[in-house]
């Protein structure tokens, strides 16, 4: 690795981010503060992330000649995907090429891009537990795969639908009837990025909770790289979309043993350094693997307000080869504040009253147009218990109101 040196000289090391939300606009602070110069890419002017960095650029990140004339321009020591949409063979080639190294390697990149991918490496390669799926690409297929066709058993009733390629939950529904595909599929195809037509259905697993195991692969002090756990984070989601977490998340000895023995596999698998988010299913002692991004978790934000190092400073520090620390510092909670309206800028009324909470504080992540269900800001609160923050959270995010400007 390149040492660290200064911003905007000779002896800059260089950051390119493809993604500049309000998870990126955190990381590029995190490298910042460790020196680093950085480049904001995303797909529209004045993301969160471009108002942060150095450098700014806006280009679409799924073209792939746009991508790679955008860096071989810029030349940046590593690139750092946080977002799904983005032309990751463009990424494998200039890797292999030696132009560029990515974070935490061009194949993971490109493997957790979609969920064809990811899935069939945890479930068919490493053998991990899963719910039951089939991928989709056609109405009259998701339908053949939910009800069973031609001898083999279907996935049953309820399931989950999502676009093979979406984030935040966008294009994901429950299925409990028949009557619900056709609508299903088509919320599917309008909320898919990059690759429309396909999906994935999945069994409905009676879970007792989902958390989100933050796994981040560091170098450690023998210069091998090394895997850590943060504390396993607990979330609430509303139509496949975060809307609370908390941290810790009680769990048996033995389903965090199991948590952090999937985590391991799939991320160990998935290779290089960064911070990972791993979902799981949990009920009882037994643990299934859902997903996992490697970059920062949008239910990890509220690491902010309980973690020594949030998962921002972790994915920044494990990236360049620093020591990471992932101690639990407080217990705590946070809650998001969507927009609430659609309007092509907002202010924020309630944020004095917001603050006055005791041990409360607010990331708004200056997006420059609200809608109605857009995540404009986050509530966090730290305290003695988890079931406390919750509440706190909840008053917090509820004080805070967009409208527009």
């Amino acid at each position: 690795m390149k040492p660290l040196g200064t911003p905007l000289s000779t002896a800059a090391l260089r950051v390119m981010l493809l993604g500049a939300g309000e998870l990126g606009k955190e990381v590029l602070i995190a490298l910042q503060r460790l020196g680093v110069e950085t480049i904001a890419v995303d797909r529209y002017d004045n993301a969160p992330g471009h108002q942060v960095a150095h450098h700014a650029r806006t280009i679409a990140m799924s073209d792939p000649a746009a991508l790679r004339t955008l860096i071989e321009a810029e030349r940046p020591d590593l690139v750092v995907p946080e977002i799904e949409a983005i032309a990751t063979p463009v990424l494998q080639a200039l890797e292999s090429e030696g132009v560029v190294r990515v974070i935490p390697t061009a194949r993971a990149a490109r493997l957790t891009m979609d969920r064809e991918g990811i899935r069939r490496l945890a479930a068919e390669e490493l053998g991990l537990p899963t719910s039951p799926y089939r991928f989709c690409d056609s109405l009259a297929e998701l339908q053949a795969a939910i009800d069973g066709a031609n001898g083999q058993p279907g996935v049953g009733y309820p399931c989950v639908v999502k676009p093979v390629m979406s984030s935040s939950g966008k294009g994901q529904s429950k299925i409990d009837s028949a009557d619900d595909i056709a609508k299903a599929w088509d919320y599917a195809m309008a909320g898919g990025r990059v690759s429309h037509g396909r999906v994935i259905v999945e069994g409905f697993i009676d879970f007792d909770y989902e958390i989100t195991l933050l796994t981040v692969r560091a170098v450690g002090a023998d210069g091998h790289v090394q895997t850590h756990f943060c504390a396993p984070i607990g979330h609430l989601q509303v139509s496949g979309d975060y809307v609370e977490s908390w941290q810790p998340q009680p769990m048996s000895p033995t389903a965090l043993q199991r948590a952090q023995q999937i985590a391991a596999a799939v991320t160990g698998n998935l290779g290089g350094q960064g911070l990972f988010g791993v979902e799981l299913f949990v009920k009882g002692d037994q643990v299934w693997f859902s997903e996992v991004s490697p970059r920062p978790h949008d239910t990890g934000m509220v690491t902010m307000a309980t973690q020594w190092q949030s998962e921002f400073e972790l994915h920044a520090r494990a990236i360049l080869g620093l020591p990471v620390d992932t101690r639990l510092k407080s217990p705590g909670a946070s809650a998001v504040i969507y927009g609430g309206v659609d309007a092509k800028a907002v202010v924020f009324d309630g944020v004095a009253e917001a603050l006055a909470v005791p041990n409360a504080d607010l990331r708004l992540f200056g997006k420059p147009e609200s809608f109605v269900k857009r995540r404009m800001g986050v509530a966090l609160v730290h305290d003695a218990d988890v079931d406390t923050a919750r509440v706190q959270a909840r008053k917090v995010a509820a004080l805070v109101r967009p409208r527009a400007a």
